[in-house]
């Protein structure tokens, strides 16, 4: 594409190579035409200047710029606008289970469990423009923070706004967190459902068993995908709050009962995870972003607008001009 302009027929280009024969040709019969005298000597002329012997060259000039006009003319020369738009063929529902039990606040991912998650779930939302998400929380107890919604704006504010609080029960339901996750994607119309469960401890609260919210999810055709988070071994966890608000940090064994993440993620055709460093946890999201791709299909449209159509008239033009001259001016030199 040259400028904007492409040639649908650029093989008619080679007839370029034409034009340096058609010079050649034209030197040779220019000089074969030109009659020659002998004489002894030429005072007896009287010469006059005129311009119109040489300036007859400029009618092959202008056959030759007809003929390079038609060359290009009939090697297609057109614009090209194109336009595309996208279209969403397979929509993707996806709801988060964050655990907010004051485990989370363990310092063994940076600045902390929870903070950390915020980032990483932040930018999986981001990246997910075309699917609705939603938000719920759990820890002895669970609630939804955001139904799924398209609006990222929403969901990005509730995911911000999400703080450890003694609102809820303390302790740690994953069956109570997974069964209001299930209950609110269930009645969803996307060809894909999706719950990302994310906890760092065993599920030692609420009043649903995981294995009874699991098989809920399985009857609704919905993938979970567990992620347990915390590292191998001990970790600076918080053990009691401070009467200035703040929590003591002691170093404790983290405890995650990853048999049961692997079990709710194999039973519903998920996977498990194991974060136990912020990086990890990025991948994990990464992973994940990667296996449940949104399929967009991209129509473009392209309009396309002949140019040839000056070309021909321009070369027809000097032709004409070139007959004329031809046919007036220079017909004394014919």
């Amino acid at each position: 594409m040259l400028g904007g302009i492409e040639f649908l027929n650029k093989e008619f280009f080679w007839l370029f190579l034409l034009l340096p024969l058609l010079i050649l040709w034209y030197v040779f019969t220019h000089k074969k035409q030109t009659a020659e005298l002998k004489i002894s000597t030429v005072k007896g002329f009287k010469f006059t200047k005129s311009w119109l012997p040489k300036a007859k060259h400029a009618l092959f000039v202008m056959r030759l710029l007809a003929l390079s006009l038609v060359i290009t003319a009939i090697a297609r020369p057109r614009t090209v606008d194109v336009s595309t738009k996208t279209k969403t063929t397979r929509g993707i529902d996806i709801v988060i289970a964050i655990d907010v039990s004051a485990s989370m606040l363990a310092k063994d991912l940076l600045p902390n469990r929870l903070e950390a998650l915020k980032v990483v779930a932040s930018e999986f939302i981001k990246s997910r423009p075309n699917d609705r998400i939603g938000l719920v929380e759990y820890a002895g107890e669970a609630y939804t923070k955001t139904p799924i919604t398209s609006d990222k704006a929403i969901v990005l504010r509730a995911l911000n706004d999400i703080r450890y609080n003694t609102v809820i029960e303390g302790g740690t339901a994953i069956g109570s967190g997974l069964a209001t996750a299930v209950n609110r994607i269930k009645d969803s119309k996307a060809k894909s459902k999706v719950i990302i469960l994310l906890t760092d401890g065993v599920n030692n609260s609420g009043f649903i068993d995981p294995k009874t919210a699991s098989e809920l999810a399985v009857a609704y055709d919905i993938k979970v995908y567990t992620i347990g988070i915390g590292t191998n071994g001990m970790a600076l966890s918080p053990v009691r709050i401070l009467p200035n608000g703040n929590f003591q940090y002691e170093r404790q064994l983290v405890e995650i009962d990853e048999e049961l993440m692997k079990d709710i993620a194999k039973v519903t055709g998920g996977k498990y995870f194991r974060a136990d460093n912020n990086k990890k946890l990025a991948d994990i999201y990464h992973e994940i972003n990667q296996l449940e791709k949104t399929e967009v299909e991209e129509f473009k449209y392209s309009n396309y607008e002949e140019k040839y159509r000056p070309l021909i008239i321009l070369a027809f033009g000097l032709l004409l001009f070139e007959f004329l001259l031809r046919s007036t001016v220079f017909r004394s030199f014919n």
